[in-house]
């Protein structure tokens, strides 16, 4: 297999068309916001200093990620695993998120650039209260870019399907850790949903 150079890029892909470049917008308009608004999930992708890149995914309630204004977005951060990749290279890396939203349903998606902040604000925490529970965090992202991408690969994927995988034909995740770890003990799906439930 050889691996492709930048100049081999134009012998297998066309240039973009002018519609492709120009939707690209520097703030967020009024599409795009209800497109948030609608949103209970997207994946937020950073950067790390050593040039590493991680993606998590990341939900809640419908338009749990708040349009502030044109350019800032404020989305409140819930309990996880406590690795906090994401927010360490938010600030010790470039700085630099993307976010993907979506929407149960729509095979569009919204993609959003720019840099992200934390905070902490006491205020700021109250007023995203959500599972009867503040964030512990709120990443502020000062946005640059922002654009609607077409509903192919949803489409190609069926996402929004009827069609769907049994969660029987998985093990519980606690049961993977287990088996490539070594660490805590294995447990059923059911026992694995019931303590997600008391840590929304």
């Amino acid at each position: 297999m050889t691996d492709l150079c930048a100049e081999d890029l134009a012998t297998f892909y066309a240039k973009p068309s002018p519609r492709v470049i120009a939707k690209a917008r520097p703030a967020i308009d009024a599409h795009a916001k209800k497109f948030i608004e609608m949103s209970p999930f997207c994946v937020l992708a950073t950067s790390g200093s050593d040039g590493s890149v991680d993606a998590s995914p990341r939900g809640g309630g419908i338009g749990f990620v708040h349009v502030a204004g044109p350019n800032q977005l404020l989305m409140p951060d819930r309990s996880g695993n406590n690795r906090i990749d994401s927010f360490r290279n938010v600030v010790e890396g470039s700085g630099f998120v993307q976010l993907l939203f979506f929407v149960p349903g729509i095979d569009e998606t919204l993609r959003v650039g720019g840099r992200g902040t934390l905070s902490a604000d006491p205020g700021l925490l109250a007023s995203m209260v959500e599972f009867d529970k503040p964030p512990r965090a709120v990443l502020n992202v000062a946005v640059n870019e922002v654009y609607f991408h077409c509903g192919k690969a949803l489409m190609r994927s069926k996402l929004w399907s009827s069609e769907k995988v049994q969660r029987s034909v998985m093990p519980s995740i606690v049961t993977v850790i287990h088996d490539q770890t070594g660490l805590g003990e294995p447990a059923s799906q059911e026992t694995v949903e019931e303590i997600y439930k008391t840590q929304l």
